[in-house]
């Protein structure tokens, strides 16, 4: 029965050290599957699993674990900047730069109310296992990896961090959704009111592509080509179609516009205004996917195609240079890119994975199919090579030490920080450098939670031997308390404020507050109560600058204070 001893106890064994991470893995992702009042902890029960087997003796050579325990985090946060990298910049701009300012307020509380109650309990509770605890309460882990990072260079040998973090991590999650809810008590929100006034909202935004078909009554543009007409005109917009002389023609830049002719509009609602009085009569049809292939079907030769990017060479080219319609005679009307629909401007920079629609002649579309790749087999193998070498630029980033005034330590952004820049700006300006950064979501989420059930097993397993004694004989109790002050004084605050002041819509407030904790399990309670994709847009338009924040404040505050 030796083998049976090796395989249990010994922690030099890599079969050992194997089994103990797939056991407390398996066990912590189905655990994490129970719902209590509708409320699940998710893969975070892998920490619990991990904890209460380190609490047993079962453990690893500690090398092993740490090794093991950095390459899931660096997985894990250079997966979720390649994520959000694309939508980081553009969240800033317009209503998303009110909500990204909340969020960046509730982060700034959240580290307000924790440092406050350092102070007051004048030293006791260590600043270390105070950071752990408001991870914590806020429930993020990866800023729980960054700070332990910070640690490591520190040279910190006192108690295991994510104790603190284990206490008030459960709470931390009620917490979250019961504060939710409390706003929702304090304003008396009229659920079904606010779905309405969401419904009315989204038919007014003057940004979404909107088509519009006009007859030409303007004597001064005819005679003249289209594209001297965009000019004149002065209007960024796409003319998919003309209907000549009875008959429907896909005309190029050089197409000559007459009088009477019908045109086929694509453009921003908020310029549909300004195009129809320049061109002439609007003729009222709603138009659609559908209606369009209507329309086509009354002329054979032309046929309307969404076309799938997976050609890498064309990764970073603007649809001008392509030259779609003098080289192939078809129009670009759309590109889908995330769930959006974007106008097919000659300077978009087409990427990977974008979806475009394309309309021409059957065999002149088929050519621009074979250009563009339309390969969907492509795209279900990740790029492994744009990810290492992410994760390289990252590593040798987060080394680099940061001389700030007054600080006596050099700052680091770390195994963490590093990588999670690097994959932010690959994402977004990746396709600049001819790296293809695409990955279907399944792939990135695999990757993602193989990095974070890691992370967080490892911490479980080290952490586990001085958990019971915290909680039952230590502070454990005072850090439950600690991490729902920590959660709860900052929502309410700026839920009040983004309600009261900013009148944002409940669902909209909602994903913000749970995207300014990074808590899927909030985002879950939030789309559950909402017909709408208010709380994922709320949620998704703060996730990234928060993400950033939370993963470098924390080792940021302990290297001023205790570097």
């Amino acid at each position: 029965m030796d083998w049976l001893q090796t395989l249990l106890w010994d922690t030099s064994s890599v079969a050992h050290i194997v089994c103990l991470y797939a056991f407390v893995i398996t066990l912590g992702v189905l655990l994490g599957k129970i719902k209590i009042f509708g409320v699940s902890l998710g893969v975070t029960f892998v920490l619990f699993v991990g904890i209460l087997m380190g609490h047993f003796g079962f453990t690893g050579d500690t090398e092993i674990l740490h090794f093991i325990r950095e390459f899931g985090l660096i997985l894990f946060v250079f997966c979720i900047g390649l994520q959000v990298g694309p939508s980081f910049f553009s969240s800033f701009k317009k209503g998303g730069m009110t909500l990204n300012l909340l969020a960046v307020g509730i982060v700034a509380l959240n580290i307000i109310v924790a440092l406050s109650i350092y102070f007051i309990l004048d030293g006791r509770i260590e600043l270390p296992m105070l950071i752990g605890v408001l991870y914590g309460a806020v429930t993020n882990t990866p800023g729980l990896g960054a700070a332990q990072e910070a640690l490591t260079q520190l040279s910190y040998d006192g108690p295991q961090i994510a104790l603190g973090y284990a206490c008030a991590y459960p709470l931390g999650v009620i917490g979250i959704i019961g504060t939710i809810i409390a706003i929702r008590v304090i304003f008396r929100i009229d659920l079904k009111k606010e779905e309405e006034a969401l419904r009315s909202a989204e038919d007014e935004n003057p940004h979404k592509p909107f088509m519009l078909q006009l007859e030409v009554k303007n004597e001064s543009i005819a005679g003249h080509s289209l594209l001297e007409m965009q000019k004149h005109i002065g209007r960024t917009f796409v003319c998919s179609r003309m209907w000549k002389q009875g008959e429907i023609l896909t005309p190029t830049r050089e197409s000559i516009i007459e009088m009477d002719n019908r045109l086929l509009i694509i453009c921003e609602e908020e310029d549909a205004e300004s195009i129809t009085a320049l061109i002439g009569n609007p003729i009222n049809m709603k138009w659609d996917d559908e209606n369009e292939k209507n329309i086509i079907n009354k002329n054979k030769s032309l046929i309307s195609r969404r076309i799938l990017v997976t050609q890498s060479e064309i990764n970073g080219k603007t649809l001008g240079s392509l030259r779609f319609r003098s080289l192939y005679g078809v129009n670009i009307t759309r590109v889908h890119r995330s769930g959006m629909d974007l106008l097919a401007d000659a300077n978009l920079e087409l990427q990977v994975g974008d979806r475009v629609m394309v309309v021409g002649e059957q065999e002149a579309v088929k050519r621009v199919a074979d250009v563009l790749g339309n390969s969907l087999k492509k795209l279900d193998h990740p790029n492994i090579a744009t990810i290492f070498v992410g994760i390289l630029l990252g590593i040798i980033l987060g080394s680099i030490p940061l001389i700030i005034p007054g600080v006596p330590t050099p700052v680091k952004l770390g195994l963490a920080g590093g990588p999670l820049v690097v994959a932010i700006l690959i994402g977004r300006f990746g396709h600049k450098f001819k790296l293809v950064t695409y990955t279907t979501q399944s792939a990135n989420f695999m990757l993602r939670e193989v990095g974070i059930v890691l992370f967080l097993a490892s911490v479980g397993i080290e952490a586990g031997e001085n958990f019971v004694n915290t909680v039952v004989s230590g502070d454990g109790l005072l850090y439950v308390g600690i991490g729902f002050l920590i959660t709860v004084i900052p929502i309410l605050i700026i839920g009040i404020i983004g309600r009261k002041i900013y009148k944002i819509n409940y669902f909209t407030l909602a994903g913000l507050i749970a995207g300014s904790n990074t808590d899927p399990p909030a985002l879950a309670y939030t789309t559950q109560i909402a017909t709408n994709d208010a709380p994922s847009v709320g949620y998704s338009t703060v996730y990234p600058l928060t993400m950033f924040l939370r993963i470098l404040t924390g080792q940021l505050i302990l290297l001023l204070m205790l570097g």
